[in-house]
């Protein structure tokens, strides 16, 4: 890589973490925006990250350079990195972005056309815009494992009311802050576990730590390839907490604007063929433990007849 692009993603963090003290020091470091290049992020999980992966690829072959920058963290370091043109790209999660870019003023429900414009709005004056969202979703889910579903009769999330104070909750560090997690949980469903413990963002230490009863309810991500078998059981959101969350491309405008409909349609044509099956199976892919994450986006793209 580059030395420029080291000092960027550098800048990346220091920005995301409030780290550069002054703003003499925020306004030196350097931005995406003025080279040939499209550098784009991922969030700091590996569905979000081959999902970057796919996209960064599919530009390539039209022609276009990538930088890639994937892995910095969660939405707080993402986010700020996108506005300030740190990166240009990234692929999000509609509902949770909304409500995030919003500061909560909107609270997008399950209604995908209505969530893509809420989004739209909340990018207003952001420099940012949402393309085509893909048909594909990956909403918060929590997850028991079937002897804790049979053994206290749980089937919907509000059927935890009776009994959260005796149990805990595992998810990411974030989940406390988050409106969709624990404050959601809290307001909606009317719940208070006895304790949270913070995890990784749906991944494999939540699933290994639900399975082996170090936690008894998991925040994990309703394309988990583990939800498809008989050990584990999705509570049902019955109060409707969690919005659509369909993946949406979020581009810096300048960069539309700089090469137009080529980069639109190369985008496009990805987010049309990304279905939540398609996504499940890219997760499973990612899961195994010899994963290739250029491989399995490149068999992905062929396997769509876009390479």
């Amino acid at each position: 890589m580059e030395m420029r692009h080291v000092v960027r993603l550098v800048a990346i963090v220091c920005i995301a973490l409030a780290a550069c003290s002054s703003s003499s020091d925020r306004s030196a470091s350097e931005s995406a925006l003025d080279d040939d290049a499209i550098t784009v992020g991922s969030f700091d999980f590996a569905e979000s990250k081959v999902l970057a992966e796919i996209y960064s690829q599919a530009l390539e072959s039209h022609g276009f350079r990538v930088v890639r920058a994937l892995g910095i963290g969660p939405r707080e370091f993402v986010a700020p990195s996108l506005e300030r043109g740190l990166i240009e790209f990234v692929p999000e999660y509609a509902g949770t972005a909304t409500h995030f870019l919003s500061l909560g003023r909107v609270s997008p429900g399950e209604d995908v056309a209505r969530t893509h414009a809420d989004l739209v709005e909340a990018l207003r004056g952001a420099n940012v815009t949402a393309l085509d969202a893909a048909p594909a979703q990956d909403v918060n889910t929590f997850v028991v494992t079937q002897e804790t579903a049979s053994r206290l009769g749980l089937h919907d999330i509000s059927d935890l009311r009776a009994h959260a104070g005796q149990l805990s909750l595992g998810g990411p560090k974030e989940c406390p802050s988050r409106p969709l997690c624990l404050i959601g949980l809290r307001d909606v469903y009317q719940l208070k576990f006895g304790q949270f413990i913070p995890l990784d963002p749906g991944g494999p230490a939540t699933l290994q730590a639900l399975e082996t009863g170090a936690i008894d309810v998991a925040l994990l991500l309703s394309t988990d390839p583990a939800l498809e078998g008989q050990r584990l059981v999705a509570l049902a959101d019955d109060r409707g907490l969690q919005p659509s969350e369909n993946v949406t491309p979020l581009v810096r405008t300048e960069v539309v604007d700089r090469w137009g409909d080529k980069l639109v349609s190369a985008i496009d044509d990805v987010s049309a063929r990304l279905t939540t099956a398609e996504l499940r199976r890219l997760d499973g892919a990612m899961s195994a433990e010899d994963a290739d994450i250029r491989s399995i986006a490149a068999d992905w793209l062929k396997a769509h007849g876009l390479t």
